[in-house]
């Protein structure tokens, strides 16, 4: 058993609300960087999900606000994506059906090199160790599926219970 859990359909896999914890390091200079925030990755007109990320990026303890939209397009296979950036720019391929993959981005002189693992239906974890003339970089991502959001309605005890402490006596 290889401790990853394969995914059938990786568009539908990660579809919904996630949390993100990114651990950013310089490896040149020893420097390092925090991202907290979320991800929601909801349906696209004509197939696929956007990736849409915000959060806030704390790097040597200076806190800024951060975004970033990608595109999630049907890859050739149901547990395959195309993914590219928001204008359509190709970053990586991605086949999550074993649970695990690994790809490339060329990117200027620099080559970043990624690993995803999907542990289970709510943790996955993106791993990306960039190199190169100006970049020596270990980013890794870890999301937590967030529950499906309610309305008010869903809100309300259930007959015969008083809420949060469960059933009367």
């Amino acid at each position: 058993m290889s401790g990853f859990l394969p995914v059938p359909d990786v568009l539908a896999h990660l579809s919904g609300h996630w949390r993100v914890l990114r651990s950013v390091r310089d490896l040149a200079s020893g420097a390092e960087g925090e991202f907290t925030g979320t991800t929601v990755f909801s349906p696209l007109d004509g197939g696929g999900l956007p990736h849409r990320e915000s959060g806030t990026f704390v790097w040597q303890g200076v806190p800024r606000p951060a975004e970033r939209t990608l595109r999630f397009l049907p890859g050739p296979a149901p547990g395959t994506a195309d993914v590219r950036f928001a204008d359509d720019r190709p970053f990586h391929d991605l086949d999550l059906t074993t649970g695990h993959w690994r790809t490339d981005h060329p990117c200027v002189a620099d080559l970043y090199r990624g690993e995803f693992e999907v542990h289970d239906e709510n943790h996955w974890r993106t791993t990306w160790q960039v190199g190169g003339p100006t970049k020596d970089l270990l980013l890794i991502t870890d999301h937590t599926r967030e529950p499906p959001h309610r309305g008010p309605s869903s809100r309300r005890p259930a007959a015969g219970s008083s809420g949060p402490r469960g059933p009367r006596p």
